[in-house]
């Protein structure tokens, strides 16, 4: 049956759903060529009783089982960090329990899992002291339950640093006290304006020289880093800079099949929130890849392109609400509700246009209920026909 989705000219055009599922595997084996890891969102509590500026209030079975589905697939979860909401409506308390909560069940079910830890528990002004302690108390818990660490950037920081000997200090620091290697992340402005300068430069060569003095000082405590800033080919430049054993893994949601494909010098590990809704599609990509198809590779990851750039587009901070709104069409939840409210986040006409483009990849194992749980949201927003 015909679907009618509104443009952003705020005209409806007709579109017809697929009525079957494209073939996908029900299941597989972790990636040998690639280590890939998946962001994973958080599943809002629908029922609590709570405000957009209060604490998220979690559904941990639902949250747990998504994580469930992911490694089902062979891929590994990348938890709480920003795909999960961190400083965007999921507070450090429940960060914690969610750390908690996945780092066991990664154990009891044989799951590659790597946990942010950052400085969120600061709510106002703080010192270099006061930042150094919240980065500390974060690499404790994450540790204590086994994952890996991912030393995530921090606003706090940012706000008080005077330059990049700050940031050299800092993650000195941390990383001579991290017990095992850990990954570190460099997250754009794109995704969080308040990460501007960071590294302590708004010039990014002047940054990134900062970034690869610090790792190549501490490089037996450096597993990798995740790069996050939409520019492949500062991304394939820095990972060529990169101390031999240090890995590249790419946040770039908008060139990923490239970079994972590599070139004659090397290539990325993955470690994406577009890897959220695309999982199985892209382990079994990925797995294509092991068998040296990087034909067969790139044809089945570069037409989800089209459908990441339009979830990342700016701002691009409210790609969570994207993926969690295709989430909830393709049946890993019964509702479309986020923490903070955040289901908010996104008009109508993307919502539309990001159904399109999924169900046209043949994203949804069960496109007839993705078409069914569309017309709901049409509905809700005043859309009859």
């Amino acid at each position: 049956m015909t679907l009618h989705l509104p443009a952003p000219d705020g005209t409806l055009r007709p579109y017809t759903p697929r009525a079957q599922p494209a073939a996908r595997p029900a299941g597989g084996a972790p990636p040998a060529s690639r280590t890939v890891y998946s962001a994973a969102h958080v599943v809002a509590d629908p029922f609590a009783d709570s405000t957009p500026d209060g604490p998220a209030a979690v559904d941990w079975d639902a949250t747990l089982a998504f994580r469930r589905h992911l490694w089902s697939h062979g891929l590994g979860v990348a938890e709480a960090m920003d795909t999960a909401q961190r400083g965007m409506g999921l507070g450090w308390p429940q960060a914690a329990e969610l750390i908690r909560r996945s780092a066991a069940e990664a154990r009891a079910t044989g799951g590659l899992i790597a946990c942010g830890a950052g400085t969120d528990q600061l709510t106002g002004p703080a010192g270099l002291a006061e930042v150094r302690a919240a980065y500390e108390e974060q690499l404790e818990l994450v540790e204590s339950t086994g994952a890996r660490a991912v030393l995530m950037a921090s606003r706090a920081l940012a706000a008080c640093a005077s330059g990049p000997e700050d940031y050299a200090g800092i993650y000195g620091r941390l990383l001579r006290q991290a017990t095992e290697p850990v990954i570190l992340h460099w997250l754009g402005p794109m995704f969080d304006p308040a990460l501007t300068g960071y590294w302590g430069s708004t010039d990014l060569d002047a940054a990134t020289d900062t970034f690869l003095d610090l790792i190549a000082a501490h490089a037996d405590k450096v597993e990798g880093v995740k790069v996050s800033l939409l520019d492949a080919r500062r991304e394939v430049e820095l990972r060529r800079r990169l101390p031999d054993g240090v890995r590249c893994y790419t946040g770039d949601d908008f060139h990923y099949p490239e970079l994972i494909a590599g070139d004659e010098r090397g290539f990325s590990h993955a470690l994406l929130g577009i890897f959220d809704p695309l999982g199985p599609l892209a382990a079994e990509a990925v797995r294509v890849l092991d068998t040296g198809d990087t034909e067969g590779f790139r044809e089945l990851l570069d037409p989800t392109v089209g459908l990441s750039r339009h979830l990342f587009q700016p701002p691009t901070r409210y790609y969570k609400t994207g993926v969690v709104f295709l989430a909830w069409l393709a049946g890993h939840q019964e509702h479309f509700a986020m923490v903070g409210g955040l289901q908010s986040a996104r008009s109508l006409p993307h919502f539309a246009r990001a159904y399109e483009l999924a169900d046209g990849i043949g994203l949804f194992p069960d496109p007839v209920l993705a078409e069914a749980r569309m017309r709901q949201l049409l509905a809700l927003y005043g859309v009859v026909r």
